[in-house]
């Protein structure tokens, strides 16, 4: 491993994958790295759907982090371009950091992931998340476990709800990234458009305050994004795809009391993300299994 003390004339940069199963914190991971939010988070599998690009800009280094879906046995058109999303990212970058649980044990899908990585020869460190959650007894023989199936660059346990772990994660990846230019300013977090992260924002109070199969039958588009400078304000209206008649029945609530909460606290959120007051107008529709039609899929982005 390069040495962590670097000289003035030596800058690092290169792209590292954070890949898993689904609902192991790689979100919350990312934005603990970050230091803000850009990747929604909610205790529901599939919450991502995108790979989401988080930019750490060091004075010598650059590291671009890559959160990607949860990777698990695909049913339908839409969880199987999740998977590929994530499965794409094991390739063609320069670190793979592999996030598992503390509170699980190793399972097939894990093994799954394993054969995937072993298949190229980028170096994989093995982060164990949620430590605060188990005693250290415990921790141990999960190590071993892991250790035993795959030879990995480094192990580290950490809590991304906390913190705790997370320096020394950044620095081991940032040493084994090539020498390189940045790619991207300084002052820069991530490469999406303001557009996308307040779709994700309302897509992530559709997560949190729905349950049963509604919250993976939903998509967000922001239908339009005016800013009123003279104002401090921004006008949002967003859509809410849903592909049942049911599910647009759940989200309106009766009176509309569900759609008013959604509205109140995404706007919120959104303020504190843009830094301006926001008047944002939330409407829902229904497009028929959208997730199975390729179409659809291309039309809400999902490519």
């Amino acid at each position: 491993m390069t040495d962590s003390t670097q000289t003035e004339s030596t800058y690092r940069s290169g792209f590292v994958s954070i890949v898993g199963r689904p609902n192991v914190g790689k979100s919350t991971l990312l934005n603990q790295i970050l230091g803000q939010k850009i990747a929604i988070t909610a205790n529901k599998p599939q919450t991502t759907r995108n790979r989401i690009l988080g930019i750490h800009s060091e004075d010598h280094a650059q590291v671009l982090f890559l959160d990607t879906p949860g990777i698990h046995k695909a049913t339908g058109k839409l969880n199987q371009y999740m998977v590929d999303q994530a499965l794409s990212a094991c390739r063609g970058v320069d670190v793979v950091v592999f996030l598992v649980e503390a509170t699980d044990r190793v399972g097939g899908g894990d093994d799954f992931i394993l054969d995937v990585l072993g298949q190229s020869d980028i170096p994989v460190v093995l982060v164990i998340n949620k430590v605060d959650l188990v005693e250290k007894d415990k921790l141990l023989p999960l190590i071993a476990q892991y250790a035993e199936r795959f030879d990995f660059k480094e192990i580290i346990p950490l809590s991304a709800l906390n913190g705790s772990g997370v320096e020394r994660l950044v620095t081991a990846v940032r040493d084994m990234l090539p020498e390189g230019p940045p790619y991207y300013p300084e002052e820069m977090v991530t490469d999406l458009p303001e557009r996308f992260i307040v779709g994700e924002m309302i897509r992530e109070k559709i997560l949190r305050k729905t349950h049963q199969e509604v919250p993976y039958g939903v998509a967000v588009q922001v239908d339009n994004f005016e800013e009123r400078p003279g104002k401090n304000l921004i006008a949002i209206q967003a859509t809410i795809y849903v592909g049942r008649d049911a599910h647009k029945r759940i989200l309106v609530g009766k009176g509309g009391s569900m759609i008013k909460v959604l509205g109140q606290e995404a706007r919120k959120e959104i303020e504190q993300f843009l830094d301006a007051r926001v008047f944002l107008e939330l409407f829902v529709k229904v497009k028929k299994n959208w997730m199975d039609s390729d179409r659809f899929l291309r039309e809400f982005g999902y490519e």
